[in-house]
């Protein structure tokens, strides 16, 4: 299957996008794909290597999992690639526009459980997420 690509355009300079997306404190606050839905810890060692795992909960308990993967490059302030578990890629590009505008741009392999559309929705609901966080905070 084709690579998954969304993008968000965030009115926001690209450090703060960066540091937002990758520090722990604000990865809880944004990093889920519904209200019913929250990331309760993260944990980011943002090296060459290096791995990440953020919990992924139901507020009401009733469902979770870790989502979790290791680094294989990062370019500060612009591209951050790593794998799962199960080898899947993502390629998160941050696109400096201009000084208080960066559009980041999420590309990732599919799984086989859900439909392509699913997994466009929910990781896009994530990323708006994230731009809402990003403007507000």
């Amino acid at each position: 299957m084709d690579p998954i690509k969304i993008d968000i355009t965030i009115l926001a300079p690209v450090e703060k996008v960066w540091t937002y997306f990758n520090e722990p404190k604000h990865i809880t606050k944004w990093n889920f794909a519904h209200e019913s839905w929250h990331c309760p810890s993260s944990e980011n060692n943002l090296e060459v290597g290096g791995k990440f795992r953020n919990r992924m909960e139901a507020k009401d308990k009733s469902f979770g999992f870790d989502f979790e993967g290791v680094y294989d490059e990062i370019i500060p302030h612009q591209v951050i690639r790593y794998h799962m578990e199960d080898g899947r890629n993502v390629e998160v590009i941050f696109d400096k526009i201009d000084d208080n505008t960066t559009k980041v741009i999420e590309i990732f392999d599919p799984e086989k459980q859900n439909s392509v559309e699913m997994q466009r929705d929910g990781w896009y609901a994530i990323l708006n997420n994230f731009h809402k966080y990003v403007e507000n905070h």
